[in-house]
């Protein structure tokens, strides 16, 4: 597949496309896919819109757990990003979770268009199973990894470095970043234009 000259950021093109609650539902397109991962309340839609830049195309909740389907963003003719349900949410019910679990860890596991994940994080919080659990998966299939530790503006200065170091044990070079304060969107969006590079040249 050849690269094509497309600018990506700002995302300007962006659009919602559908949300799939089951993967046929998903979109039959031949756009590569970046998906969004991460425990209820990291964040994940925040950091999609400040990634975009393109305002609030990813729906933001103060209540945990919104995201309970796979929702699928259009960026352009080549690529496009999936929101990924959130997981560790404790009111659902444990067949909710359970539900919402297998639809997450069958798109990881069996989508072909999926070049790798950008899996968002709390970085006031310590990784857990869930987190190395998908990793693992990623290093499986041999897609990439992209860790963000999302509000590391609530970090005074010396937390940082515990948290980089904390996390480094999940995935190569952890990106500190804040949807709020927009820090780390342009390491973000460096990565992503890396791994976007690299699957065209490999396809």
């Amino acid at each position: 597949m050849k690269q094509r000259a497309t600018k990506l950021w700002p995302a300007t093109r962006a659009r919602f496309v559908t949300s799939a609650h089951r993967l046929s539902e998903r979109p039959r397109w031949k756009l590569l896919e970046i998906a969004i991962a991460g425990r209820s309340n990291a964040g994940k839609s925040s950091l999609i819109n400040a990634l975009l830049g393109v305002g609030k195309l990813a729906v933001t909740s103060k209540t945990p757990g919104r995201t309970r389907a796979l929702n699928f963003f259009a960026l352009n003719e080549y690529l496009a990003l999936v929101d990924l349900p959130g997981y560790g949410y404790a009111a659902l019910s444990k067949e909710g979770a359970q539900s919402l679990s297998r639809l997450l860890y069958e798109y990881l596991r069996t989508e072909q268009n999926l070049i790798g994940v950008l899996l968002v994080v709390d970085a006031r919080r310590d990784p857990e199973s869930q987190e190395f659990e998908l990793a693992a998966l990623l290093r499986e299939r041999g897609l990439s990894l992209i860790l963000a530790l999302n509000k590391c503006d609530k970090l005074a200065h010396h937390e940082r470095a515990a948290a980089l170091k904390k996390y480094a044990a999940l995935a190569d070079d952890p990106i500190l970043c804040s949807a709020l304060q927009k820090e780390g969107i342009a390491e973000l969006r460096r990565r992503v234009d890396e791994l976007v590079r690299s699957a065209h040249k490999s396809a």
